[in-house]
């Protein structure tokens, strides 16, 4: 099934395997991103995290980086720039 990602704030898609693979928590992420149940979601091989508001994502993506994962092919971001009359929706392959 796929994801619905929301436009006006960046949402981060990470492998699952990675996510695993990695030192991260989702206590972790939800302490520094504050997130909601909605804003951390699981769709078999792809985890969504955001949208996330008033975040240095360049200090995340560095935390990210010094755990082993790779930019784009572990992660990446999907800006949110685009309108609202815009869906966009995510899937893993």
């Amino acid at each position: 099934m796929a994801l619905r990602i929301a436009a006006n704030a960046p949402t981060i898609c990470m492998r699952r395997a990675a996510y695993e693979q990695s030192a991260l928590t989702r206590g972790a992420l939800d302490t520094r991103l504050a997130l909601t149940d909605d804003e951390f979601r699981v769709e078999g091989d792809l985890i969504v995290i955001g949208p996330i508001h008033d975040v240095a994502l360049d200090e995340l993506f560095e935390e990210f980086d010094g755990l082993g994962l790779r930019y784009f092919d572990d992660y990446f971001e999907l800006s949110g720039n685009w309108p609202e009359w815009l869906r966009l929706m995510v899937s893993g392959a």
